[in-house]
């Protein structure tokens, strides 16, 4: 599914969410799939299963994954996500982001495609 990054400072459940949200976002784990559960995933890995259950349990709480008692966790609907996330936090990411690449005086055209290209791809 994925590797982990230990030389990454954020903690090992946080690599596993935005992973997860990642295979999400790009339309590798589509809506409803069932993904591996909080043992499977924490034997592939080889890590403890505390650490994946609290990356699920964020994942629910935002919205990308929902979980069936006796059925295991699964891909939400995409409007689940945008429902509990809203788009206000992301644009502040972004403008942030933005300032940034512009101090640094990144390309605006650049930029701008890279935009473009992403707005384009299909859903």
């Amino acid at each position: 599914m994925f590797q982990l990054n230990y030389g990454d400072r954020r903690p090992v459940y946080e690599q596993i969410k935005e992973k997860i949200k990642e295979l999400v976002i790009n339309g590798v784990l589509k809506e409803n799939e069932k993904i591996p559960s909080v043992r499977e995933l924490a034997t592939i890995l080889a890590i403890n299963p505390n650490t994946i259950q609290k990356a699920y349990h964020e994942l629910e709480q935002e919205g990308f994954i929902y979980s069936l008692r006796a059925k295991g966790s699964f891909v939400a609907p995409k409007e689940s996500a945008i429902r509990k996330n809203g788009t206000e936090e992301l644009m502040s990411e972004l403008k942030i982001v933005v300032s940034k690449l512009k101090f640094l005086n990144a390309d605006y055209e650049e930029l701008k495609a890279i935009l473009d290209k992403e707005f384009k791809k299909e859903d």
